[in-house]
């Protein structure tokens, strides 16, 4: 029997509170840290650990097709997404950072429809539109807001794409192979060229951190690039995955307080305003429940539970 809807939403939400914590910890990183060796070398502490639950676990090896899909995934969250964000950051503040977790519940909508044929009643898109807009104008309001175009913008605007297809086939793809085996074996098909990169930055010069900024380091290696991501795609494989995602709207909320208590950015009236605004449009959405599609596809019917 498959879980209920209340389930995708609470392991949704988890990883949407590891996740809140990414770009302040980035921020900090970034400190002592080169982008390329955040953006790089987390991915490669990440698939240490995920090759060791792997061989615990006794993993059966992905098969076909599935290898080209965990290659996919790979290329939006544990290469795309860290890379373009680590650039991003090394001059937009975490504040305005929080633009590319506002868009992204609206941009993983319309990848899942897409991609796996998933029709959510109009009710649905018009809460999600709603709460898109809510939480782009809340955002806009933070830091340098949207005063022009800016070559961090077009890097967060890049990453949120690379991570809404990376969440959305992750999401069907968990389906199959289950949540944790499934971001396991991305990390593992992208450690290579992740090696290489990391490899390429530390011989660019020896990193100069603090213990503080290497603790933020260790945060996006093992939370940021492996938990968070266990209990995300474990609530988009009970789904309904458009709706599950539509919880991400309230990152912008807990990025931004984040922001606040960490780096000291100021958290006016606006921004608890804001906030409210698009937690109440994400419950709006979640709510709606998702119209039926066609039969699943095959393979895509149950959720894995066990290691095998």
């Amino acid at each position: 029997m498959l879980p209920g809807p209340g389930a995708g939403l609470r392991w949704g939400l988890l990883g949407v509170v590891a996740f809140s914590f990414t770009v302040p910890m980035t921020r900090v990183a970034l400190g002592g840290l080169s982008p390329l060796l955040v953006g790089s070398a987390r991915a490669v502490v990440a698939a240490g650990l995920a090759v060791l639950c792997l061989g615990l676990a006794r993993e059966r090896l992905p098969r076909g097709r599935q290898w080209a899909r965990l290659a996919v995934v790979g290329a939006g969250v544990v290469v795309g997404f860290p890379l373009l964000t680590s650039y991003a950051l090394t001059t937009a503040p975490a504040s305005h950072g929080a633009v590319v977790v506002a868009m992204l519940p609206a941009a993983t909508a319309v990848t899942t429809v897409v991609r796996s044929g998933e029709r959510p009643r109009r009710a649905f898109w018009v809460a999600a539109a709603a709460g898109a807009v809510a939480a782009l104008v809340f955002a806009s309001f933070q830091g340098d807001g949207f005063g022009g175009l800016h070559r961090a913008d077009l890097l967060l605007v890049a990453a949120v794409l690379a991570a809404a297809v990376g969440y959305a086939e992750g999401g069907l793809l968990a389906r199959e192979l289950g949540a944790w085996q499934t971001i396991s074996w991305a990390l593992v098909v992208c450690a290579p060229p992740m090696l290489v990169l990391a490899l390429v930055a530390l011989r660019a010069g020896a990193p100069q951190a603090t213990p503080t900024e290497w603790a933020a380091f260790g945060y996006l290696a093992v939370v940021s690039m492996f938990l968070g991501f266990l209990a995300w795609y474990r609530g988009l494989a009970i789904g309904p995955m458009a709706s599950v995602s539509q919880v991400q709207l309230a990152q912008p909320v807990l990025t931004i307080a984040w922001a606040g208590l960490l780096l000291g950015e100021e958290v006016t009236t606006a921004t608890v305003l804001g906030g409210v605004a698009v937690v109440a449009c994400a419950a709006g959405a979640v709510r709606v429940r998702s119209a039926p599609a066609g039969p699943p596809r095959t393979g895509q019917v149950r959720v894995r539970r066990g290691g095998r």
